[in-house]
């Protein structure tokens, strides 16, 4: 073994500890133009009275930036080592240490015969730390790219010494893959401070420094997704200042992995270093948002993928854990994208086959709305038929109703799929529910113009059983025609169907329109148990409320009121608030706070009823005419006769399309003869017609007339039209007013 090189034997200067005749391994890189301070991170650092520092993060987290900014606020009593592969070599990794320290404060000879005897072995450290202890005042050691070192007798060395920091010294290591310390123990004893990927990622503010110092419009730059796509990764946001200022517009900018920038930085700094299997498996599982070791086993079709994923987020490839339980992980989005980039030009035709076997792998795991968008990705669409018809009940009952339209719109495009039409029939449902009267009516058109089909759904349910369902919510055939209906398609779902809640509702409604009010509250009272064994929250609130309803027509009022509490207790312990069986609820229980003499809370409570108004049309009738009954109710209970007028006149509406409605038509009109005998001049804000009270959410949106006319599919003239009512209405004159005044009545909707 080479004598290590002779340790200085004069004192230094202040200027020494970066003397650059030590060579550029031992001393931090210089500070360069355009380099953002991570001050929040120094302080930190500065701030920690830790014994050993440890930043572990994948390349380009700027951890190399971060230390020399940090030693530099120090000051010269720090000893830097940059590691390089001849480290594995214990004794030449301390004789570099030693170096490093001696440039700083002399060691003398004492420690060079040391290093030569030792052969740099564990057994060097205890007395290396006894040498270097009275050297003067604590120092900082910096053993950067420690990723270098990877021999078991450095490791071991590194681990004691780590163990052994003299008192007030730090010692400062960063690495790309694990540090080579027991940092359980240390953790433990609250001797380390522990920097990763997730603390080096840049903030906002940092992200618009750095963009400011490559020269590119830092607040443009960053108004889309790119802090998101990079995740606040340095060298991804640098990688994606270069390529505009290559010069494509900011507005027109695309960033990703699929970049050419991206894909050279991470083949030569990442993928260069896994396996040809890590690679296959790395590279097959792109497909997946969140990749588990069993999921990649199926679909990569190989074995042992946990080992592989935890050993890859050991060596901070860029493969993220989501649980402490290291079950889960996910890729960085831009490892990611160019992996799938990758695996579009290497093997696109395996792409359908691997979402397959995705799909498969959840569907086998208790997982169908995972498996849902692999369905799609692969084509399947009678698995996709099959999975929409499990999920859109229970989907649609936890509020994700965006989620069940984007799954229907993407299978209204597949009239292959198997059991197209009880899809279809679902579908129409879902977009009653939703206020779509016409897309409802179009989608019922389409399943039952479809041939039948044989067999049964997943549920044991039969198609013709499924489009009885569909009728009977739709009530086209009057009161008679909905319980007829609601009783075969009884006959028609399978045992375990959810919707079986619902026919008896239809049932127990039917009575309530033919006055026979015992029947209905039994019906409704096993409607009312089967929605909340399924779990249906919504749909218990609203049968509820029409045990509500049934109390007040035999002018039982204590039995009324607990009925309206329990649903509204739920409504609002739900937050259901915005759901279409959430309109009766509060009308109901706006109509009992009237008739308590609860003023304040039956105006509140008919507000919150209003704003659901919008959702109540023709096409589900029955429960749509109810509530604006029970709200023309609640108005007259606080004499406002302008509401009252409203909500009557949409019920006269629905009630054109669908007329035979039983004890309703009759209702309705006796309420409006009532209210044009009382019926006052004054026109207020609970006089807005359904289409006035859409266009309020729309009013403190950026959206122009236009815009607003393309969301709610209308004319810009219509809504021009409609504006000027709603602000007649309110008594304002511009837009900004009208914001204000509908927020003052508690109008948002």
């Amino acid at each position: 073994m080479k004598d290590p090189p002779r340790l200085s034997a004069d004192p230094p200067s202040a200027e020494t500890s970066l003397s650059p005749t030590l060579g550029p391994r031992f001393r931090p890189p210089a500070a360069r133009a355009g380099i953002v301070t991570r001050t929040a991170l120094i302080e930190r650092l500065t701030a920690s009275d830790s014994p050993v520092i440890a930043l572990v993060a994948p390349p380009g987290y700027g951890k190399t930036t971060l230390l020399a900014q940090w030693v530099r606020r120090l000051g010269p009593r720090v000893a830097w080592v940059s590691c390089e592969k001849t480290d594995d070599d214990p004794a030449a990794l301390w004789t570099a240490v030693a170096t490093a320290i001696d440039a700083v404060a002399p060691l003398g000879p004492a420690a060079s015969r040391l290093l030569a005897a030792s052969g740099g072995s564990i057994g060097i450290v205890p007395a290396f730390v006894a040498a270097i202890e009275p050297i003067g005042p604590p120092m900082t050691i910096v053993l950067d790219h420690l990723e270098h070192v990877s021999s078991a007798e450095s490791h071991a060395a590194l681990a004691e010494f780590a163990m052994r920091v003299p008192p007030d010294w730090q010692l400062a290591l960063a690495s790309r893959e694990p540090l080579p310390v027991p940092t359980a123990r240390l953790r433990s004893q609250g001797r380390i401070l522990e920097l990763g990927s997730s603390e080096l990622a840049m903030s906002e503010a940092e992200a618009q420094a750095l963009m400011a110092g490559a020269g590119v419009d830092a607040q443009a730059a960053l108004s889309g997704r790119l802090l998101q796509q990079t995740e606040g990764w340095p060298v991804g946001l640098y990688l994606a200042a270069r390529a505009m200022k290559e010069g494509t517009p900011i507005g027109d900018f695309a960033f990703g992995g699929d970049d050419r920038w991206v894909g050279e930085y991470l083949r030569s700094e990442l993928l260069s270093r896994v396996t040809a299997d890590e690679a296959r498996l790395l590279l097959r599982a792109s497909v997946l948002d969140r990749l588990s070791g069993p999921l990649c086993d199926a679909i990569a079709d190989v074995s042992g993928s946990s080992r592989v994923l935890e050993d890859l987020v050991g060596r901070n490839m860029l493969v993220v854990p989501l649980d402490r339980h290291r079950e889960w992980y996910r890729y960085h989005h831009l490892l990611r994208e160019h992996l799938q980039a990758e695996l579009r030009v290497l093997s696109p035709d395996d792409i359908p086959e691997l979402h397959s076997r995705a799909a498969a792998w959840y569907v086998a795991n208790g997982m169908p709305e995972e498996a849902v968008e692999h369905a799609q990705a692969a084509a399947d669409a009678d698995l996709v038929a099959v999975l929409i018809l499990e999920l859109m009940s229970p989907v649609w009952a936890s509020g994700r109703v965006e989620t069940v339209l984007r799954w229907m719109q993407w299978l209204e495009g597949h009239p292959s799929a198997s059991h197209y039409s009880a899809v279809m029939a679902h579908g129409s449902l879902i977009h009653a529910l939703l206020g779509r009267a016409a897309e409802s009516e179009r989608w019922a058109e389409v399943a039952e113009r479809l041939p039948s089909e044989a067999g049964q759904l997943p549920d044991g349910s039969s198609v013709a059983g499924t489009l009885d369902y569909m009728r009977a919510n739709l009530a086209r055939d009057g009161v008679p025609g909905m319980r007829r209906e609601a009783r075969a398609a009884w006959d028609g779902l399978g045992p375990a169907s959810p919707y079986r809640a619902t026919l008896a509702h239809i049932e127990g409604v039917s009575y309530l329109l033919e006055r026979d009010l015992d029947r209905a509250d039994a019906v409704m009272a096993h409607a009312s148990d089967l929605a909340a064994a399924q779990g249906n929250m919504p749909f218990v609130s609203l049968i509820l409320a029409e045990r509500c309803v049934v109390a007040t027509e035999r002018n039982d009022w204590p039995v009324a009121d607990s009925f309206s509490q329990r649903a509204l207790r739920m409504v609002e312990d739900g937050g259901l608030d915005g759901y279409w069986t959430s309109a009766l609820v509060f009308a109901t229980a706006a109509r009992s706070a009237a008739h308590g003499g609860d003023m304040p809370a039956a105006r509140r409570l008919s507000r919150r009823a209003a704003q659901l108004r919008p959702l109540l049309t023709y096409a589900l009738p029955v429960v749509a005419v109810q509530t604006l009954v029970e709200l023309a109710r609640a108005y007259l209970g606080f004499a406002d006769q302008d509401g009252a007028a409203a909500a009557l006149d949409q019920a006269t509406r629905i009630l054109h399309e669908r007329p035979d409605l039983g004890t309703l038509p009759r209702t309705v009109a006796s309420l409006q003869a009532r209210v044009g005998e009382i019926r006052e001049t004054t026109i207020g804000a609970s006089s807005l017609t359904a289409a006035e009270l859409r266009l309020v959410p729309l009013l403190p949106t950026h959206l122009s007339m236009r815009e607003i006319g393309e969301r709610l599919h209308i004319s810009r003239n219509t809504v021009k039209s409609e504006l000027i009512s709603l602000y007649r209405k309110l008594g304002v004159s511009s837009r900004s007013e009208a914001v204000t005044r509908t927020s003052d009545l508690g109008l948002r909707i």
